[in-house]
């Protein structure tokens, strides 16, 4: 069994009296049992210079403080031994009589029950006394522990029932049930990893480039694969943090939602620690990296896996409280049958009988699997309530430019103001907008790059104003760039020398970009954003799926805005709308009872996206819009909505029935224990496979072939 470092912290650490130079966490990906687990923490413990550890037997993670640099090789030696003797002792010939081996899948399940029914009739009484006492004993363990915490739980319920036939000496049946329970429990841990580490191969994202400061004070551009250890990276606004480290100079605003959930920025500045992952929301840093990409990358993924097990909102918080609710009745009902029969049989196949497994199993299953088929089908659903926003939701809100227009938008045309030649245009706002990534400025670099222009890096330091524009110096000039609110309202440039351009531009549906040199309008950019192929498809499959309501929102002007929605089909559009009023209509929106999806792909709506009951951004938007948003579209397609959609509606309509197949069977196996037409041994044969059939049921494919539309295909 191999550990897997998943996140470390080093510094000093100290509560009084003892002192740690770090704090590590490991993992390997397996369930351990509690006597692993306390294996496991006793070996770490006993290492000199380990200050405190903790094992988490759920997901097989240690957590350890260790004192010096000394102790900590020390404790990952002695980490990888124990990792090798559990992985030893679970191949040895005694594991597979008792929990069945990790990760064996039906396939071995299916073998060891076959093995075990064929040859119990043959082994001696000593045999299976010994074997019985030997497995019951962990069961029963598990049992007094949780209820020694106050936890009335399903092992309680197990513990009690296998306890019951040992004291009836009943071993035969006590063994069955230690073997049923084993691999039931196999089986959930089969699943549930096979699940995640689908849905961790489906996140795994190709590296992006990113900017390097060079000790000249100019930047260049490298992949992230490349980035060292002590390189000096600069992150702009509404750009992803690429490394874990120190800011070396300058001040913004982070989003660390990704690592603490908590959605309001915090500040950082000089001798702050970043994390990959988590966004610059505004202002710029300079990072001087500590650790490199490959492993902040692999950290994201586990995190967001982990988070995403967890699924305590929404609906599995629903079915968690229904399950724990399930527990006292069944034990309830149990004391009532002793009651009124005497007859411990029946009152233990009672026992045997609990609704409360297949609802804790199921409804994660389902979730999981859901998640694991949007990620194969280009949808990134964020968490498991999702499912259920999706399937509620009745209104779409769509921002207009790269989202329902082309994701590559194009330059048709470069018009100067007077006294300005369209190269000089071009080249001064290509020098600007390369340095961030939305697909507009994308455009205006590669429309330079078409027409051979080069644009050096002669400006000072780029500043970006969220959602208007950027500006710099360029030769000792101020050079500002961005849309006409930002010129005229905000900078004070008069843009009546390219009015009949403007007017003859914007007839034909084009967006506009201005720029403006030393205070005096320069030229602009004719945006051709043409309308994504597949959207008004889309548009009219929403409509047909239920959304009764669809808005189109963008900053461009009334005319502009009524062209673009009258070829998607869109009844209702507003027209410049200010980021701060996108945010502002989804609010309204969902105050009128609406339930609201967004879809965006820029800095300028991510306070709409988090507005939202549902968020959802573009793949080639802006890393702050894909950090906020709560479903990610990973292909260049606005059919991953339709796939959305009908995802929610279908994961949460075979989690309900899953609901009902469990609360009809169990029921049904309960009157058999009560009137004695059912064997404790049959009670809970029935039982476990029903949880196994119904886990199995909640991991089908959700979308038929063809249903997620050929552009995910």
């Amino acid at each position: 069994m191999d550990f897997v470092v998943v996140h470390e912290i080093e510094g000093l650490f100290s509560d009084g009296e003892t002192v740690c130079q770090g704090r590590m966490r490991c993992r390997s990906g397996r369930r351990l049992s509690m006597d692993e687990a306390e294996t496991l923490a006793s070996a770490m413990d006993a290492v000199d210079g380990v200050l405190g550890v903790s094992v988490n037997p759920r997901i097989g993670s240690v957590l350890f403080f260790y004192r010096d640099r000394a102790a900590r090789l020390s404790a990952l030696r002695r980490l990888a031994a124990a990792g090798r003797e559990l992985g030893e002792g679970r191949r040895a010939p005694g594991w597979s009589l008792g929990v069945l081996p990790s990760s064996s899948g039906p396939g071995g399940v299916a073998f060891s029950l076959g093995r075990f029914f064929l040859l119990r009739n043959f082994m001696p009484l000593w045999w299976s006394v010994g074997m019985a006492l030997l497995h019951a004993a962990p069961c029963i363990w598990h049992g007094i522990a949780d209820l020694a915490r106050g936890r009335l739980s399903v092992a309680v319920l197990d513990a009690s029932a296998v306890a019951t036939c040992l004291l009836r000496r009943d071993f035969r049946t006590a063994r069955t049930l230690t073997m049923l329970l084993s691999a039931g429990g196999e089986l959930e841990d089969w699943t549930r990893q096979k699940s995640l580490a689908s849905l961790a191969e489906s996140l795994s994202i190709a590296a992006d480039a990113v900017w390097i400061a060079e000790p000249g004070g100019t930047e260049r551009v490298v992949r992230l694969g490349e980035v060292r250890e002590g390189d000096v990276v600069v992150v702009r606004a509404g750009s992803s943090i690429p490394v874990d480290g120190v800011v070396a100079s300058g001040e913004a605003v982070v989003n660390q939602a990704s690592m603490t959930g908590e959605p309001i920025g915090v500040p950082r500045a000089s001798g702050d620690e970043v994390f990959a992952g988590t966004v610059v929301e505004e202002g710029e840093l300079r990072i001087r990296t500590v650790k490199v990409a490959g492993e902040t990358r692999l950290r994201q993924i586990a995190a967001f896996i982990e988070a995403s097990e967890s699924l305590k909102a929404g609906v599995q918080a629903r079915y968690e409280r229904m399950a724990d609710m399930a527990v006292p009745f069944t034990f309830g009902l149990a004391g009532l049958v002793w009651l009124c029969t005497r007859n411990i049989l029946r009152a233990s196949s009672v026992l045997l009988v609990d609704y409360s497994c297949a609802l804790k199993l199921t409804t994660p299953l389902a979730v999981l699997a859901g998640m694991r088929e949007g990620a194969q089908n280009g949808v990134v659903v964020k968490g498991g309530r999702f499912f259920e926003a999706l399937r509620d939701v009745d209104t779409v809100v769509c921002d207009k430019t790269g989202t329902l227009t082309n994701a590559e938008p194009r330059v048709a045309e470069v018009v100067p103001a007077e006294g300005f030649e369209p190269g000089d245009v071009l080249r001064a706002m290509a020098c600007l907008e390369e340095h961030f990534p939305h697909p507009v400025a994308r455009a205006v670099v590669r429309a330079a790059e078409e027409r051979g222009l080069g644009h050096p890096e002669e400006h000072g330091e780029v500043q970006y104003v969220v959602a208007h524009g950027v500006a710099s110096l360029l030769h000792g000039r101020k050079v500002v760039v961005g849309s006409r609110h930002y010129l005229e309202c905000d900078e004070g440039v008069d843009l009546s020398p390219l009015a009949s351009a403007i007017d003859a531009q914007t007839s034909l549906g084009r967006s506009l970009l201005y720029v403006a040199v030393g205070g005096r309008a320069a030229g602009l950019l004719a945006i051709e954003d043409p309308p994504r192929p597949e959207a008004r498809q889309v548009v009219q499959t929403l409509k047909e799926t239920g959304i009764s309501r669809i808005v189109m929102m963008t900053g461009d002007d009334e005319r502009t805005a009524k062209a673009v929605a009258e070829r998607l089909g869109i009844a209702e559009f507003r027209a410049q709308v200010l980021p701060g009023d996108k945010a502002d209509v989804v609010a309204g929106l969902e105050a009128e009872g609406r339930r609201v999806l967004m879809v965006g792909d820029g800095v300028n709506d991510a306070p709409a996206l988090s507005a939202a009951s549902v968020g959802v951004a573009m793949c080639d938007g802006t890393d702050l819009a894909r950090g906020v948003a709560n479903v990610l579209l990973t292909r260049p397609s606005l059919e991953g909505l339709v796939t959305a959609r009908l995802l929610g509606t279908r994961v949460m309509a075979r989690i309900q029935s899953n609901f009902v197949c469990t609360m009809l069977f169990n029921s049904l196996f309960l009157a058999g224990g009560v009137f004695q037409l059912l064997s404790p041994s049959a009670s809970a044969f029935l039982h476990n496979m029903t949880t196994v059939a119904l886990a199995a049921r909640a991991m089908r494919r959700n979308l038929r072939p063809g249903e997620a539309g050929s552009a995910q295909a």
